[in-house]
């Protein structure tokens, strides 16, 4: 993990992905304090809040964390020059390839700090390469078995075609479907510098996500963490892996509507995606915060089947370190 250490700056290379309304102030700063790295989940937050989340989180830890942004948000240039402002050393770009100066804005010296390290999502080995070439400093590559938003392959596949590929020219990290640390030396093995898990932190002492929403994970098996369907080929949604309720079924009429609105020219194609993206912070926030686990969107990874308990971050990463130790030293 010395590679994936040295470019977080934390004491293990296990990144706790960014979950919106999960991953704020206090998870985050929990996963920093414990020695791993905490990722604000900026998601539709606007400039303004995000702003207030940075030095709430700042309040909290003296750690190095970064902030997750999606590039397809209107704001995305306003929202780097928060993280700016702030010395934000880390900013990931998830949701697709970054826009033209997003890269170079985030590594500008802005505000008297020596710029931040870029984080992209590599969905395949062409775009990997390519973003190599457009100068981020690391990639994560995230499987299908992922929570939230999911590509087409599996994190097994990708770790095969990627890292032999790219793992000598930056620091890889790998996510999707990590629950135990024996995974985690497997890849460690294949040349990546670290992971990143989400689902495992859900349920973590220190966040803040209601309590039913935690049962609902701790009741599931793998195979209730399924993928949206997508019913319109004209409507690219990026499906998203939930455990399965009746907010599953609601996505696919909030497809409908926004097909139908596109039909009808009240939406472009840049709208239909925000609102589809707009209709996932709702639905999530109803049940991470609410507690509405049966019309609310309970964004889980396959791995959910091993989150069995309420437990600190400390307990977390101690439990996922000293898997991999084993599986390391067991050669």
């Amino acid at each position: 993990m010395a590679r994936g250490t040295a470019l977080l700056g934390s004491e293990v290379a296990i990144i706790c992905g960014a979950m919106s309304w999960v991953s704020e102030r206090n998870l985050v700063a929990a996963v920093s304090n414990a020695g791993g790295f905490g990722l604000i989940a900026c998601g539709a937050m606007t400039p303004e809040l995000l702003d207030t989340e940075i030095a709430a989180t700042k309040a909290l830890t003296a750690k190095p964390f970064g902030v997750n942004l999606i590039t397809m948000h209107p704001q995305l240039m306003d929202l780097i020059a928060v993280c700016a402002k702030h010395g934000v050393t880390h900013i990931v770009l998830a949701g697709g390839l970054p826009p033209k100066g997003s890269i170079e804005a985030i590594k500008a010296r802005n505000t008297g700090n020596g710029g931040a390290k870029v984080i992209c999502f590599a969905p395949a080995l062409a775009l990997a390469k390519k973003l190599v070439r457009s100068g981020v400093d690391a990639l994560i590559i995230e499987g299908m078995e992922a929570g939230g938003h999911i590509g087409p392959v599996a994190t097994s596949v990708l770790a095969q075609e990627i890292l032999p590929e790219l793992a000598s020219e930056l620091p890889i990290f790998v996510a999707g479907g990590i629950g135990r640390g024996e995974v985690i030396a497997s890849y460690l093995k294949m040349g990546a510098a670290g992971v990143q898990l989400g689902t495992r932190f859900v349920c973590a002492t220190e966040s803040i996500a209601h309590p039913d929403f935690k049962k609902a994970f701790i009741r599931a098996n793998a195979r209730d963490a399924v993928a949206s369907v997508q019913i319109d080929p004209r409507l690219p949604v990026i499906p998203v892996r939930a455990l399965k309720n009746a907010g599953t079924e609601a996505f696919t009429a909030k497809q409908r509507e926004v097909a139908q609105m596109l039909d009808d020219g009240k939406v472009d194609m840049m709208a239909a995606q925000l609102e589809i993206e707009h209709y996932w912070a709702g639905a999530l926030r109803r049940a991470v915060i609410d507690g509405d686990v049966e019309n609310g969107s309970l964004m889980a990874g396959q791995s959910v089947g091993m989150v069995s308990r309420e437990e600190p971050v400390a307990a977390i990463l101690a439990e996922l370190i000293g898997q991999a130790e084993a599986a390391l030293a067991a050669g």
